[in-house]
């Protein structure tokens, strides 16, 4: 599709590699235009003045719901230091909590099921396996879940080096890291420096600070004390290589319409219309 001459306009959503190789087919053919939604590493930024309970909360469950494939689920968790001691105790038992409620999704007290395929799985364990040999600390999980199917621990990963591949490249399972901050500034820099711009939280009783924050932030996203939810109203999309163009809202039917501009000589066409 990507290279059929007599397709105007695609959209894309799934791996910044496939991504590329989309685009590249699309401009070897008939110049088509492209949107692209690639995923990311988004960043969760919790300050001391947060409500840890609510925090905590969407940092766990609402991050583990389809055991963490989500593109836009927070995978980096970027915590001020005065509640970061309380916070790290407080999601290591959420997330041991989780791993008893993973299981067969047919079963009604099953909150967490598997991953996609064995495919993702070794991908998701192949990650885990890499993290463990350079020396991580886990402070839950990091390991396959029972002998069967393709289950993996809800797993908490403890201040990674910050070009570890756990930290920087999309995992997409139900694996997080968390890192700690001193200052705004600080937070905004850990925050950035990351190639994808998908989407972000932040975590404040401060309004001023959130929507400062949720300014600077390069994402295209950003959810408030809360895990941000999607809107056929609003649209969705990513800066950098998070994507290119936008789904839903008016955004998105901009992307499969053009303008076009007709001038007209009025003194030799007839007023009558």
């Amino acid at each position: 599709m990507s290279s059929h001459m007599k397709i105007a306009k695609i959209a894309f959503t799934g791996s910044a590699t496939a991504g590329r190789a989309v685009m590249a087919a699309a401009a070897k053919s008939n110049l088509k235009h492209v949107s692209l939604e690639l995923g990311g590493k988004s960043p969760a930024l919790v300050f001391d003045d947060a409500d840890l309970d609510n925090v905590v909360e969407h940092t766990s469950v609402s991050f583990l719901r389809n055991s963490g494939q989500i593109c836009f689920a927070s995978s980096r968790v970027l915590v001020q230091e005065g509640i970061a001691s309380k916070y790290i105790e407080a999601i290591k038992t959420a997330f041991e909590n989780a791993d008893k409620k993973m299981g067969d999704p047919s079963l009604e007290d099953t909150a967490f099921g598997p991953l996609a395929d064995k495919a993702q799985f070794e991908r998701v364990m192949g990650f885990l396996n890499d993290g463990k040999a350079e020396g991580v600390q886990f402070l839950a999980g990091g390991a396959r879940k029972g002998d069967k199917g393709t289950f993996v621990q809800p797993t908490v990963i403890l201040n990674p080096d910050l070009k570890s591949k756990v930290y920087t490249d999309e995992i997409f399972g139900p694996v997080i890291s968390v890192k700690t901050f001193k200052t705004e500034e600080e937070a905004l820099e850990m925050a950035n420096d990351t190639t994808y711009g998908l989407g972000s939280t932040v975590y404040t009783n401060d309004i001023a600070r959130a929507l400062r924050v949720a300014g600077k932030i390069e994402a295209g996203t950003v959810g408030i004390n809360s895990a941000f939810n999607t809107s056929v109203q609003t649209p969705f999309g990513g800066f950098k290589q998070s994507g290119i163009g936008r789904e839903s809202g008016r955004e998105a039917l901009n992307e499969y319409v053009q303008p076009k501009t007709i001038h007209i000589n009025m003194n030799l066409v007839s007023k009558k219309a």
